[in-house]
């Protein structure tokens, strides 16, 4: 008769340890609520959205309340290319157009959120998808100047149609499509949203999935990773052009929420496959952790 000790392999003592690491976090995080900004490289191949879906739905079978915010640049720009419309972009920002901005609510709202809430159901989850607009979740105004067009910000956030959802263990979906107070639709940022929307429902945490391994010292240097960082050090690095380009307004989303009162906020790589329970339930994590103080980093 083989032995007990010719049964167990390593791969399998490795799941156990993983497992056994992973259980004071999920501990911890049980009951809270967990805001993710899904879009870019995620969403690139059918396996990274697998383990994103994945991710999010362990999160929620666990106890963990996730909710999912997204963008769809790419997708938009397909369509935009189909109907000959050719984007264009001002200061970082798509130009939206009327005729744009159909295109934006039907590749946000009946598209791609559509494709995330099938996705999650189909690995276990209970998603329901959303956009601003549905509830009074979010009430848009017009971005600066209104240069931009129908280019949105966020003029306020009412969580209540999420509380009951979250409660019942509901995986809220959301696009970042809202309307102002006329009714008019505009497409807004989705980590602006997701930052708000994270301090609205008093998040642990704000996690920004994105194309590269996080805050770099050196952006052409993956291993100038910085790992931890205060809301202050995170302020120096921007005002030393340390943290520049696409990164700043990523960087400047995780400031604003933590200083409305999110505990954690995240930049990590979406184009690594379970980037999110890597991140949440690993003592190193994979990612950029932004907290309000030092003595938020010990704990």
């Amino acid at each position: 008769m083989a032995s007990s000790d010719s049964l167990v392999t390593s791969d399998d003592t490795l799941r156990v340890a993983v497992l056994s690491e992973a259980l004071p976090y999920i501990q911890h995080f049980a009951g809270r609520r967990v805001v993710v900004k899904y879009g870019g490289a995620a969403m690139a191949t059918a396996n990274l959205r697998d383990a994103v879906y994945r991710d999010l739905v362990l999160l929620a079978s666990v106890g963990v309340q996730p909710v999912v915010v997204h963008g769809g640049g790419p997708e938009i720009n397909d369509w935009l290319g189909r109907l000959n419309i050719t984007p264009e972009f001002r200061n970082g920002l798509r130009v939206t157009t009327p005729e744009t901005m159909d295109v934006v609510e039907m590749v946000l709202v009946g598209r791609v959120n559509k494709h995330i809430v099938n996705g999650l159901n189909t690995v276990g989850g209970r998603a329901v998808g959303f956009c601003g607009s549905d509830g009074g979740l979010v009430t848009a105004r017009p971005y600066g100047d209104g240069s931009n067009g129908l280019v949105g910000e966020v003029a306020s956030v009412n969580p209540a149609v999420l509380q009951p959802l979250l409660a019942a263990g509901y995986i809220p979906v959301i696009s970042s499509v809202a309307a102002d107070l006329a009714g008019q639709a505009h497409n807004i940022n989705a980590d602006t949203v997701a930052g708000e929307l994270a301090a609205a429902l008093q998040a642990e945490k704000l996690i920004l999935l994105t194309d590269t391994p996080g805050i770099l010292r050196d952006r052409e240097s993956p291993e100038s990773l910085l790992r931890q960082l205060t809301l202050a050090e995170a302020r120096e690095l921007i005002a030393a052009g340390v943290v520049n380009g696409g990164m700043t307004p990523k960087t400047e989303c995780c400031i604003r929420a933590l200083a409305q009162g999110v505990s954690a906020a995240h930049i990590i790589d979406g184009r690594v496959p379970h980037a999110l329970l890597l991140e949440i339930f690993t003592k190193t994590g994979i990612g950029t952790m932004v907290v309000g103080s030092q003595r938020a980093l010990l704990h």
